[in-house]
């Protein structure tokens, strides 16, 4: 009980946010790529498996990342405590667990056409490495962003096994809005993370940190819009993006506090239900013509 207690806390399954904002991305470009006419079993189906993707990707994500980042974690009041930097997992272990949940990644994967397969397997660099950046870059928001969104582009390749100009956009403009929410999310650790000399958008802007996550969210706000009109997407869509634009810059902006934990934190995950009103926005402004 111990051994699964400690392999929770390692893969942080109870912590949605770090696999579902994985997962929004996949399931935009699913919806934004599928043929609504057709049967909705297949949607629903990728949808099912990109979650179960994301979950276990996520998963095996966070392994790699406390196997890179023990040293660092050890000097963090905030993760400290985590299983591999506190001495409770070996890395041995640790890496048996991240081959097992990479192994059923992997089976979930060849349930997609062979370009999604072959895109997917073209990230996996990204994935693994981006643990590394904050060592050498004061970007690596931006690194995650690539990650986290690729499932954007094989949502839509599941459908069309291809990658579209439209497609791409959306990925485009969806690295802003993760550059944006994680340098939020960054400001929990800014002091630590300057003592310690690891390098972070949150250090780098935090003398104007509202400013530059304003024009984050601005270009991400502007690919929605274009996204809408190149696919004639319903008047109600552009009603959501003026709900979508308030919550991004009057409750997320606004309220922001740089010296608050818990403020960082709670606009931090409110980028969840973020996700789902965009999702449900694309849907709507899809389906209603």
């Amino acid at each position: 009980m111990n051994q699964i207690y400690l392999f929770i806390q390692l893969t942080r399954i109870t912590r949605p946010i770090g696999y579902m904002l994985l997962f929004w991305p996949c399931i935009w470009g699913l919806t934004i790529g599928y043929d609504f006419s057709n049967d909705i079993k297949t949607f629903i189906k990728f949808g099912l498996l990109f979650f179960f993707g994301s979950v276990l990707m996520r998963s095996a994500g966070c392994i790699i990342n406390d196997i890179l980042d023990k040293d660092f974690d050890t000097k963090v009041e905030r993760t400290k405590d985590r299983p591999i930097a506190s001495g409770k997992i070996s890395i041995k272990l640790s890496l048996v667990y991240a081959s097992m949940l990479c192994i059923i990644a992997f089976m979930v994967l060849i349930q997609f056409n062979f370009f999604t397969i072959v895109l997917a397997l073209l990230s996996m660099p990204f994935a693994f490495t981006y643990p590394l950046m904050k060592r050498y870059t004061y970007w690596p928001q931006l690194f995650l962003g690539i990650t986290f969104n690729y499932g954007l582009i094989l949502g839509w390749a599941s459908i069309n096994s291809e990658i579209g100009s439209v497609a791409t956009i959306f990925y485009f403009g969806a690295i802003f809005w993760t550059l944006g929410y994680d340098t939020i999310y960054g400001f929990q650790d800014i002091k630590d993370d300057e003592i310690i000399g690891v390098k972070s958008t949150s250090i780098k802007f935090k003398k104007n940190p509202k400013l530059f996550i304003l024009l984050c969210y601005l270009i991400f706000i502007l690919t929605l819009i274009y996204l809408g009109i190149f696919m004639n997407f319903s008047k109600i869509y552009y009603g959501g993006l003026i709900i979508i634009s308030m919550h991004l810059f009057l409750f997320q902006i606004k309220n922001l506090d740089i010296s608050s934990h818990k403020s960082c934190l709670n606009i931090f995950k409110s980028n969840n239900f973020l996700g789902l009103l965009i999702f449900l926005n694309l849907l709507v402004g899809k389906i209603i013509q």
